[in-house]
Formats: structure tokens, sequence, C-alpha cells
């Protein structure tokens, strides 16, 4: 790799490339201890793990407005209880619990989760809040405006959510969009990318006061727990790239400076990608000696990601897929729905065989300071990687 196409050494930050990571593969992804993977800064010792936190999916999704709120950082016990006010009409409407994660995070947006009164609209400061706001003349947890409602109604949490969930329904295909583009339809607001970023955090919620719902998918008519795979997206907006079994594990004792697992699959296999994002890369890796040789069966010590893509998400995650067997499908810039597919699986690249090289990364970081464990972060989501045997 010249200098003229080795990328910079840096984070990565909205509309900015981040410098590319290094490892060494082994098994399937990376046998060979000291091949290089051409990837720059995968290599040496494994940064600080994310803290995945989330309760365990129990099925009946029992949600207590009035009762006892979760601790939690981010919120008190008032704009918790609100989330459950919202999580609960979802429920009794029978809208799946994606919609609960979409409901949450918009009201996380426009109101911090707080049922806010308006300086300009008198009745509203009459009637009980949480807070006064300023916008047009938008009140309560959803800062609706007049044409939805009397300021009562608007300023009654369960009268909004209500409203908010009638016209996400109304919306064809709400449930594969991305959240952000599900919550702008109903919303129209004049910030449209900005609910993103309260997806992940949002699905914590949802899945604290209602018994794990956000890691549930809709499989044959029913919410089925930690089943997200391909097609199947998890209430939290996740899905397994491909079915299969972990066979080579995450900085393991013998792979260190492996910052992903390997997925076994036949050759042809779709991937999916895992949430909604937008492409950052997608090309083939140079192999050892510089080679652009992506559209042959690789072989250990070959070194290289062969046919790889790396996609950004809302939440500044990062994964990346490795081992195509021919293009991707995507570009670079192009936004991309989870369960999209992207590719086929291959074995092009420092590879032994077919597989998948998955890989997740924090804060937006490319390079192996900030690659976690897929396994549990996939779990956390909804969306588990199984193991082998």
């Amino acid at each position: 790799m010249s200098d003229e196409t080795r990328p910079p050494r840096r984070r990565l930050r909205i509309g900015t490339l981040a410098a590319f990571l290094t490892g060494v593969l082994a098994l399937l992804c990376c046998t060979g201890g000291t091949a290089a993977f051409f990837l720059t800064e995968l290599g040496g010792d494994a940064g600080e793990q994310m803290t995945l936190t989330g309760q365990e999916c129990t099925g009946d999704f029992p949600v207590n407005a009035t009762g006892k709120m979760p601790r939690m950082s981010e919120y008190g016990e008032s704009q918790l209880r609100n989330a459950a006010r919202i999580i609960k009409v979802g429920q009794e409407m029978k809208v799946p619990p994606r919609g609960w994660v979409i409901a949450v995070a918009t009201a996380m947006q426009e109101s911090g989760l707080r049922n806010l009164a308006n300086r300009t609209v008198a009745q509203s400061r009459d009637l009980p809040n949480e807070g006064v706001g300023a916008d047009h003349d938008s009140v309560g947890l959803f800062q609706q405006r007049a044409t939805w409602g009397t300021v009562a109604q608007r300023m009654t949490p369960e009268y909004a959510a209500r409203k908010f969930y009638e016209k996400l329904l109304k919306v064809p295909g709400w449930q594969r969009m991305p959240l952000t583009t599900a919550a702008q339809k109903v919303q129209i607001s004049a910030f449209p990318d900005a609910y993103a970023k309260h997806e992940a955090l949002a699905a914590r919620i949802v899945d604290a006061l209602a018994g794990g719902a956000a890691r549930t998918a809709e499989i044959g008519g029913r919410q089925v727990c930690d089943a997200a795979s391909g097609a199947e997206i998890a209430a939290s907006g996740w899905t397994a790239p491909i079915p299969g079994g972990v066979g080579s594990g995450f900085r393991t004792a013998s792979r260190p400076g492996h910052n992903g697992v390997d997925i076994a699959a036949r050759k042809g296999t779709p991937i999916h990608v895992a949430a909604s994002g937008r492409v950052l890369v997608s090309r083939c890796d140079p192999d050892n000696g510089g080679r652009l040789s992506c559209d042959v069966d690789g072989w250990p010590g070959k070194g290289g990601c062969g046919w790889f893509v790396d996609v950004l998400h809302a939440d500044g995650l990062v994964t990346r897929y490795c081992h195509l067997v021919s293009k991707p499908r995507v570009r670079v810039g192009q936004t991309v729905q989870a369960g999209e597919v992207i590719g086929e699986v291959g074995s092009s690249g420092n590879s032994s065989g077919p597989h998948l090289h998955f890989e997740v990364h924090t804060d937006g970081d490319r390079t192996s300071r900030s690659a976690i464990d897929p396994v549990p972060f996939m779990r956390s989501r909804g969306a588990p990687l199984k193991h082998q045997g």
C-alpha cells in the first residue's frame, strides 16, 4: 500500500474517513501469525471495550407505568415513567416492539421524555407539566402542534403516544426503515436526522421497561426473543449478518490480534448489513504484496481482507464484513437498511475457506482501539451470533 493510498490515522467522524485497521487472522480467516492485514492499526493491545447492559428477554414484556422505575444515568424517574406510558400505549394498540423503540427515541429527541408546556400557549402552563418549551405551538412529549388535538389532549402522554402510533402505522414499510426515516415520516421535523442518535438508548430503555422486548423479532406473526438473522430485524434495529456458527472468536489467547469473529458459511451465502447506516468503504483490500487480487480465492498468509465493506451506524458504531466472493453490491456513501444484502460470502484475501469475518467498532473509530467482541454485543441487540457445536 503506497503512501498515496494509505488512509490517514485518525478517528472517523461524520463525513470523515478514519484510519484502516490491521490484524492477524487465523484458521478460516486468519491463519498465519504474522501476516499483515493491510488495514493498518489493528495490531497491538486491546482497548477498553464498551460496557453492554441489557435485560433478559422475558417473552411477556410486562410494563408498569405506575410502579418503581429502574435506575438509569441518562434519565430520571419521571422521564422513564413517560417512556413506560409510551410503551404501554403501543402494547394496547398491538404495535410491534420496533414501534415502541421508534416512539421512545422520538420523544427523547422532541422533549427529553418530558411533558412540556409552551410559554406561548397560555393554557398549557396551567396544566400539569415537567417544563416549558417555546417551539411554535408545540406541547407534550412529542411536541405536537395544534392540528394533533387540543392542548389538554396533546399534554396527556397517553393521547400523544396514541396519535404518534396512529400516524406511524400508516407509513408503508415503517418496520424496516431506519429509525430516523420512520420518525421523520410522522413528525415532519426541521431536523430529520436528529432521531437516529437516540436509537441505541431507546432500545435499552424498552428492554429495561418491557422485559427485553427490543431483543425480539417478529417471526411467523409472533415476537421471538434473540432470533433476528438476515431478513428478520430485531426491534433494536439489528440483525445477524448471516446464519451460522462462530468458529473463530474475538482476540483469543492464540490470536490476540483477531479483532472480529469468523462465521462459517457456504460460498455465495447472502450477507445482510447488521443495522441501517451509511457505507464508508466498499473495495478490495491489497494483499501482502500490494496486489488487488480479490476475484480469486485467497489462502493463509496471503494477507488482506479481500473484498470488504465498512458501514457507519447512527450511534457511532461501525460494522465490517470481510472476504466477500466478489465486488460488494453497495458503494461508498450509500445508505443501507438493516437486513439489506451487501454481498455474498467468499474466501478472498487472507482466508483458507468460505466464511464471513465480522467486526464491530465503537465511537466511529475503525481501528483496533475500538474493536469490541461481536458475540455479546449482537446478543444484546437480539441478533445473536451462534457458537458452533
